[in-house]
C-alpha cells in the first residue's frame, strides 16, 4: 500500500475512533453506561483490524487476544478469569515485541513487581484466584510499559504513550472494583476504565505502523 492511501485510512481510522470515543463517553457521563458496550466494542475491533494493515505482525497478535478478553469481561461479562488471563497473554506477546524491538529482558522488575502486587492483594485481604490473576497481569503490564519508555523511535513513544494509558486505564478498574460507590473517586473510575482504554489501543494500533507513517 502506497503512503498516500496509507495515510488517509490512517486519518480515517482515528476519526472513526474518535466518534465512537465521544459517543460511548457522552453516554457513560450520562449515565447511560448500559448501552455503550456495542460502542465500546466495535473501536476494540476497529483496532484490530487497522493494525493489519501495518507491517508488525506481533500488534495484532496481541489486538485479537485483546478482543477477546473483552468478549469475555465486556460483552459476555461472565468469564473474569478466562478474560484475565488473556491479557496475561497480551502482555506476553508486547513482551516479545519489546524484546525484538531492543528492550532489556527486565525479568528482576517483573519478579519484584509479580510479587509485590501478589503480596498486596493478599495483605488487603483479597487474596482470591481472580485478583492475584490480576494482580500478576498488571505487574507484566507495568513492567512492558516501563521498559518500552526505553526505547527510541517514534513507533515505540506511540506504543510506550498506549501503554501507560493502559496502566490508567487498569487502575481505574482496580479502584472501580474495591472503592464503595459512595467514594468520591467511584464515580471517575467508572468512566475513567474507558477514557484511558480506547485511547491506549487506538495508539498500540498505531504503533504497528511503518515508523514514516505514524502520526505521532
Amino acid at each position: 500500500m502506497n503512503r498516500r492511501a496509507l495515510s488517509g485510512l490512517t486519518a480515517a481510522f482515528v476519526s472513526m475512533e474518535g466518534a465512537l470515543y465521544a459517543a460511548f463517553l457522552a453516554l457513560d457521563l450520562t449515565g447511560q453506561g448500559g448501552r455503550t458496550v456495542p460502542i465500546k466494542y466495535a473501536g476494540v475491533l476497529l483496532c484490530l483490524a487497522f493494525s493489519l494493515l501495518g507491517e508488525d505482525r506481533l500488534a495484532p497478535a496481541a489486538l485479537a487476544l485483546t478482543a477477546g478478553a473483552d468478549w469475555f469481561l465486556l460483552v459476555r461479562g461472565d468469564r473474569y478469569i478466562v478474560g484475565i488471563a488473556l491479557f496475561l497473554a497480551v502482555q506476553t506477546v508486547y513482551l516479545v515485541r519489546l524484546r525484538r524491538a531492543g528492550a532489556g529482558k527486565g525479568y528482576l522488575l517483573r519478579a519484584g513487581l509479580a510479587l509485590g502486587a501478589g503480596l498486596a492483594v493478599c495483605a488487603a485481604g483479597l487474596g482470591s484466584a481472580v485478583n492475584l490473576l490480576a494482580a500478576l497481569y498488571f505487574s507484566q503490564l507495568l513492567s512492558n510499559t516501563l521498559l518500552a519508555w526505553t526505547l527510541r523511535g517514534r513507533r515505540w513513544r506511540v506504543f510506550a504513550l498506549g501503554l501507560t494509558l493502559f496502566v490508567g486505564c487498569d487502575a481505574c478498574v482496580g479502584l472501580f472494583n474495591t472503592l464503595p460507590p459512595s467514594a468520591p473517586a467511584y464515580r471517575f473510575a467508572s468512566v475513567g476504565m474507558w477514557l484511558f482504554y480506547l485511547p491506549s489501543q487506538v495508539l498500540i494500533a498505531l504503533s504497528a505502523l511503518p515508523e514514516k507513517e505514524e502520526p505521532i
